[in-house]
């Protein structure tokens, strides 16, 4: 009888049970995920181990979680890497995947991944492009045709870094790219995405005024028309049609309201008054590479 051929045409399973190949962790970190939950755990049932991290979801995302195999963490939530570095401590193998519940891994980059680790993989990290999908369709331009993320990696080589939000992964050098890109349902409709960019812009303001960052007519009456003009003129998200047109308008009013908040909290602070952030994570465990782990300096 032919044994299972774990090459590039070999099924998931067969390639999933080759003998010796590294373990492969997953994280998914969630808050009110109902509606994306139980899609992107199955697209990644293929996996070892699956870990998701919630944070005090008020919905049935742990509902829905429960019905699959896997591990539930509840952690107060300070912040995408805050949140990510914790879990990463917390998982069994050596290579993980990181999720957000509203991407989905395609078949195609199941098979790569599982093939990459059965090879052998020459670097400590990969890039994984996103197809955005808003309201149905995938957009391909506005800059979101470039969109990539190192979400594939060894957990002694990469810890993302000690920020509220856009933290990316400081690991080592080199990082290539894979083929095949993942599902990113990014949003299902306008009043998703406001409750999504409110908290971006929060935390964003809240972030540069920890870092002393200050505001004036640059950043509020500057940033926000040259977003829109970078991503609708020169990114070309006028060739996603209307779909472009709002995205881009929405970013150009993310990016206003950002600085809107920063300018607040500097006016309450020349005011004398307090200013209210939300909670940061400043344990230095969370930021640290564990005992055993390596870096190399020139990174």
């Amino acid at each position: 009888m032919k044994q299972p051929d774990a090459k590039p045409n070999g099924s998931i399973e067969a390639l999933r049970s080759t003998p010796g190949r590294p373990l492969l962790s997953v994280v998914i970190t969630t808050y009110n995920e109902e509606v994306n939950i139980a899609d992107c755990l199955r697209s990644v049932l293929w996996a070892d181990e699956i870990l998701v991290v919630d944070s005090f979801s008020s919905d049935r995302t742990m509902e829905y979680a429960r019905e699959f195999p896997v591990q539930i963490l509840e952690r107060e939530y300070f912040g995408s890497a805050a949140q990510k570095n914790w879990s990463l401590d917390k998982i069994q193998h050596d290579w993980v995947l990181i999720l957000d519940a509203d991407e989905r891994v395609t078949e195609s980059l199941a098979r790569e991944i599982l093939e990459l680790l059965i090879e052998g993989p020459a670097a400590k990290g990969y890039y994984i492009r996103r197809q955005n999908i808003v309201l149905g369709k995938a957009i391909r331009h506005s800059g979101w045709s470039t969109d990539k993320v190192i979400r594939l990696f060894d957990k002694a080589h990469g810890r993302y870094p000690n920020r509220r939000v856009h933290a990316d992964l400081d690991i080592e050098p080199p990082t290539p790219t894979l083929r095949h890109p993942l599902d990113h349902y990014t949003y299902r409709s306008v009043e998703q995405y406001f409750e999504k960019f409110l908290n971006y812009a929060e935390w964003g303001a809240a972030q540069g005024y920890r870092e002393g960052r200050k505001v004036g007519y640059l950043e509020l009456g500057g940033r926000p028309p040259w977003r829109f003009f970078r991503t609708y003129i020169l990114q070309r998200g006028f060739l996603d049609g209307l779909h472009g047109l709002v995205v881009c308008g929405l970013q150009a009013f993310g990016v206003f309201l950002k600085y809107a908040w920063l300018w607040e909290h500097r006016v309450k602070e020349s005011l004398g008054e307090e200013v209210t952030l939300p909670a940061f994570d400043d344990d230095a465990a969370t930021w640290e590479r564990p005992p055993g782990s390596t870096k190399d300096n020139s990174a």
